[in-house]
């Protein structure tokens, strides 16, 4: 039976502080959809939201990539302090912008900033886990995701009616809590797995070449089996976050337009699936380290396939989308990304991890901005039919991470059998590698 970790508060503590990138990633999204309309009302176009917004998610994809791979290369620490100050930048410039030329600037910073920082601390949280408690700690980045969403939302509704202050201080929000977090972390050492993967790569060229030691060499990520776990891992979160996104974007449009509720009654709904979200989350985080993990996501799997089919089944009505609510809302708590970020921690060795991260978080991003572009044709033509192609996304989504990414061994394991295999390691290289 395997005895549970005990976790310091040292370690909530680094795990709070390097996965906060996730609370400023939900921010600077649900910020920047409402500020650009008070911004835009006076300086611009309205008509400029949407690819205001779209280069936003660009953004952070482009961000996505190449903090990855500077991550593998050049350390965590160095890398989320950097694009935290980028942040920073970013979000002063949305602050104190005065005209139109600025807000551009500052969308692009910004989503650059957030994108690079991603992988980059994930991989981070997961290095600096003790064993067992991984999966907790990744699953708990998520909870932060989650809050910056609804501390976002809960300011927009106090600020919005003040016109361009009020843009400001959304801005200033997330302006603030960067310049704590960057504080915080520069109290943080350089991950320790991360130097002796690094030590190892130095040490042992020829291993690394021949394969025994994963090296950082980026043609790697290009050869199996890493490629295979990036392909899998890289569909199972596009397609997942496909149901999150568009329930994201068009809940508040779908209920008042379509279903016929009040605004106030669709923020109700919204706030709702926050706090089911949040609370499952949590509960979660329980069973996630645990022998039973794949038995949930089981469990989770088939309450994120059945949701649209409530739609589907009962037609456009309050009551089946209610239902959908709470189902999606309970599945996408394990069964989406939280999921997504525990398995690219477990099935990429250290010098390829946050790289592998960086091209399947930009993947899903330009997905999810190219499916948004659609999605409302597909509104056009019935509610059902948007349901009915969440579901068929969904499913394809679910059977990927059950048939092919739970499949896929970790890489541990292979570098283990790897290291093994060389008599030229000593014995503490070999155990140095079963973690690398």
């Amino acid at each position: 039976m395997q005895t549970k970790p005990d976790i310091s508060l040292a370690m909530w503590w680094r795990a709070g502080v390097t996965g906060m990138v996730s609370y400023l990633d939900a921010a600077a999204i649900v910020t920047t959809s409402i500020a650009l309309v008070i911004y835009l009302r006076e300086w611009g176009n309205t008509a400029l939201i949407g690819p205001l917004s779209g280069l936003l998610t660009l953004m952070i994809a482009v961000g996505a990539v190449v903090g990855g791979r500077l991550g593998d290369r050049y350390g965590r620490k160095t890398i989320f302090t950097l694009t935290m100050l980028i942040y920073i930048i970013g979000s002063a410039i949305l602050v104190l912008a005065g005209g139109m030329p600025a807000i551009w600037c500052g969308i692009i910073i910004l989503g650059f900033a957030v994108g690079a920082d991603l992988p980059v601390s994930l991989a981070m949280i997961a290095e600096e886990a003790p064993d067992g408690a991984r999966a907790k700690l990744l699953q708990f980045s998520h909870m932060l995701w989650i809050l910056g969403i609804a501390t976002t939302a809960a300011l927009g509704a106090m600020f919005g009616h003040l016109g361009l202050s009020g843009g400001r201080w959304l801005y200033g929000h997330i302006l603030l809590v960067s310049i704590a977090v960057l504080l915080a972390r520069l109290t943080l050492s350089e991950s320790k797995e991360w130097l002796r993967a690094r030590e190892l790569e130095r040490t042992r060229p020829a291993a690394a070449a021949a394969g025994i030691i994963a090296s950082g060499a980026w043609k790697n990520l290009f050869r199996l089996p890493w490629l295979a776990a990036m392909v899998a891992t890289g569909l199972f979160y596009s397609l997942a976050n496909i149901s999150a996104n568009t329930n994201g974007q068009f809940a508040t449009y779908i209920y008042t337009e379509i279903i016929g509720v009040s605004v106030s009654l669709a923020s109700g709904l919204n706030l709702l699936n926050t706090c089911i979200c949040f609370t499952f989350v949590l509960l979660f985080m329980r069973v996630v380290d645990g022998e039973n993990r794949f038995r949930w996501f089981l469990f989770a799997a088939a309450l994120q396939v059945t949701g649209p089919l409530m739609v589907v089944i009962f037609g456009v009505q309050l009551p089946a989308m209610l239902t959908m609510l709470i189902l999606c809302s309970i599945g996408g708590a394990l069964a989406g990304e939280p999921m997504y970020k525990i398995w690219s921690q477990e099935l990429f060795p250290t010098l390829l991890r946050s790289s592998a991260q960086g091209m399947t978080i930009a993947f899903t991003r330009v997905v999810a901005a190219v499916v948004a572009l659609f999605t409302p044709q597909i509104l056009s033509s019935g509610l059902r039919n948007l349901y009915i192609f969440i579901f068929i996304v969904m499913s394809a989504a679910m059977l990927i991470g059950i048939f092919w990414v739970a499949r896929l061994p970790k890489a541990s394991v292979l570098q283990s059998r790897s290291a093994q295999s060389d008599p030229s390691l000593t014995h503490q290289e070999r155990k140095d590698h079963v973690t690398n």
